[in-house]
């Protein structure tokens, strides 16, 4: 029963219509206090999928969305976005269209968590109480974590660009067109990151782009990672090390990017060990910000380790503490990297073993670890990195993905967009580990 507080009005949460498969579904929420079966905070790639999942399952009205956002974003394409392959418009569409209608749409956002009691409460003061929890809100963005950032990726022909942002995305094309000479610098913080790899396919494809238009002899391509390795799994890390060298990438570990002065037209690092800074001149710079688990995570202490992530067992997906919450995705210390693929490879697991709680039944699915990373190499080549937990490979094709491919290439651009909108987002894409038995059966 929904409630209102003593001494206040309740607040209204949205009137949200929802477009799926053509139709209309208009559905009201409205009041303080509400309740569901399975209760899933965040309207991404993971939220979405799992709800299609579930609301079929669990009938009408008992899954609810909590997530303010209007419109829902495909990011593996900002990648091609910023090299000017396709537009912003490409890869979002409203979130109402990629939700299912059965599921009740909250529009509205989570701010504290009270798991003892099964509440979360949201920014318009209303309590939800679940049965079942599903925490899949992503990762933080901290563009202010380096200082003049913001101003300069906000200034026009700063020359600072970031593919991490559809705010930002369609800069860095613009800053690419309008290079002539310099320094070309691309960095990776030391924080984990989603897409591990998207701050050198920036780097490739802004090689690549320079060739083509006849600039490169008069670019020099920097790349600063403050992170220990260039590439988690050391199976494609050889690889890549030989594809920088053949490009003549410039690329040095442990250099974290403290300050953008936009004026000067410098970028400052600080070395992660030392603390030693450098300063180099720029005449384009691609920024990957800093990133973190989501504040209003990090903040319920009873739900995150000691990094703000959502502490879960890395095989089940459950909390360690509280049996009737889950989460995949970007938020949780899954310790993968944190990508789409990895979700898809999360929600079979996560599905079957949601379904054994919501039964009281044990759980019996297990997650390796599978990720994937397709490292766009130039605009017409990709490397499809998959590898598990322990940064093993586990690819789906039986040739070696390590190699530069046209094929792979144009799968990027437009099998795995279709997959995602079509496929994945409706509930009926687990991964590529089907596809991968029929090509391998031998392995």
């Amino acid at each position: 029963m929904l409630r209102a507080s003593a001494g206040r009005a309740a607040p209204q949460l949205s009137v949200v219509p929802r477009y799926t498969c053509g139709h209309r579904h208009r559905s009201q929420v409205t009041g303080e206090n509400q309740s569901c079966q399975l209760l899933i905070v965040g309207g991404g790639a993971a939220g979405c999928s799992l709800a299609a999942k579930f609301a079929p399952k669990l009938g009408p009205n008992k899954v609810m969305v909590l997530d303010p956002a209007d419109v829902h974003y495909y990011q593996p394409l900002f990648t091609l976005v910023g090299g000017g392959v396709c537009s912003v418009d490409s890869t979002v569409r409203p979130m109402a269209s990629v939700l299912p209608k059965d599921a009740v749409w909250v529009k509205d956002q989570a701010v504290s968590f009270s798991p003892s009691d099964n509440v979360v409460r949201t920014k318009n003061g209303c309590s939800i109480k679940y049965d079942m929890l599903v925490l899949a809100l992503g990762i933080q963005l901290n563009f202010s974590k380096v200082e003049g950032l913001l101003e300069a990726l906000n200034t026009p022909g700063s020359g600072v660009a970031s593919n991490y942002s559809p705010k930002y995305v369609p800069k860095t094309f613009q800053e690419l067109q309008s290079f002539s000479k310099g320094n070309a610098i691309f960095t990776c913080p030391s924080t984990p990151i989603k897409c591990g790899g998207a701050p050198q396919k920036a780097a490739y494809l802004s090689e690549h782009f320079l060739r083509k238009s006849g600039k490169r002899k008069d670019a020099k391509f920097i790349y600063r990672t403050g992170a220990g390795v260039y590439f988690p799994s050391p199976y494609y890390e050889k690889v890549l090390y030989k594809v920088a060298e053949n490009r003549g990438i410039d690329v040095a570990l442990k250099e974290e990017l403290v300050k953008v002065d936009h004026v000067g037209k410098k970028a400052i690092f600080e070395n992660v060990d030392s603390k030693k800074q450098t300063a180099f001149e720029y005449s384009f710079i691609h920024v990957t910000p800093p990133q973190s688990a989501p504040s209003v995570l990090a903040e319920c202490k009873d739900l995150v380790d000691a990094g703000g992530w959502v502490n879960v067992n890395k095989e089940t997906m459950q909390h360690v503490k509280f049996s009737n919450i889950f989460s995949l995705g970007d938020c949780s210390n899954l310790p993968t990297s944190k990508t789409g693929a990895a979700i898809a490879g999360q929600l079979g697991v996560i599905s079957k073993n949601l379904s054994s709680a919501l039964k009281g039944e044990a759980l019996q699915s297990t997650y390796n670890g599978y990720t994937s990373c397709p490292l766009v190499t130039g605009y017409n080549s990709l490397i499809l990195a998959e590898f598990d937990y322990d940064k093993n490979p586990v690819e789906t094709t039986p040739f070696d993905q390590r190699k530069e491919s046209r094929i792979n290439y144009e799968m990027k651009r437009l099998t795995l967009p279709a997959i995602y909108w079509n496929l994945m987002l409706k509930g009926l894409w687990d991964g590529p580990g089907k596809m991968r038995r029929f090509l391998n059966p031998f392995n």
